[in-house]
């Protein structure tokens, strides 16, 4: 009998704004991410990780994947370009049917995904953003939590996505190692509370990461 399995979505801006320092910061925190996850016995038993990058494209760079599988690839920016946040969404939403296992009377489902986005800029498709944000809100979803990652970001775009919005005044290690280390205590919890009724409460944030009201 297979394991139930907890999905975990990451949405990542690659846009040209994200160049440099920030995009290594990204790769470090999800080397960290991924190495603390493993450490944990519930969420090396149950987490299951997909990564999506979007910029002028949206490109899965880890497809739905167990932890104890997963050979992180480089996470890299186009030189410019623009910020498709709402087709990555949309891409994200078109996986889930694919990705996620329902009951049957052989087998309990996959425990309702998780969905964690970073962006450090401003949707620039937002005709598709606006009807992307429709589709996840019907999707099962367990918590979606949107970061606004640096001070070219807007917080304000991501609340109508969700309600728990958290920012980084910075675009540097610090900042994103911090927003990683607490996705991963989020992933940590939810594959211990997996069962529970509703949203799995998040963990308190580190300095870096401030919750916005």
């Amino acid at each position: 009998m297979s394991v139930r399995r907890l999905p975990v979505y990451l949405a990542l801006d690659t846009s040209g704004s994200m160049r440099g320092e920030p995009i290594q910061a990204v790769n470090v925190g999800l080397q960290a991410l991924l190495a603390s996850l493993r450490q944990n016995p519930f969420a090396l038993e149950s987490a299951s990780l997909c990564i999506v990058t979007f910029d002028a494209r949206v490109t899965t760079i880890l497809p739905m994947t167990p932890l104890e599988d997963i050979v992180l690839p480089e996470v890299v920016c186009p030189n410019s370009g623009p910020t498709f946040l709402g087709a990555a969404l949309h891409a994200i939403c078109d996986m889930l049917p694919r990705d996620i296992r329902t009951s049957t009377p052989e087998q309990k489902g996959d425990w309702r995904p998780l969905l964690f986005v970073m962006t450090d800029g401003k949707p620039s498709d937002t005709q598709d953003y606006q009807e992307a944000i429709l589709r996840v809100k019907q999707a099962n979803f367990a918590t979606v939590v949107a970061c606004a990652a640096g001070p070219k970001s807007d917080p304000a775009q991501l609340r109508p996505l969700t309600d728990r919005v958290v920012s980084l005044d910075t675009l540097d290690s610090a900042s994103f190692a911090g927003f990683f280390q607490w996705v991963s205590s989020a992933v940590t919890a939810g594959s211990a509370s997996v069962g529970a009724v509703g949203a799995p409460d998040l963990p308190p944030p580190p300095p870096e990461v401030q919750v916005v009201l």
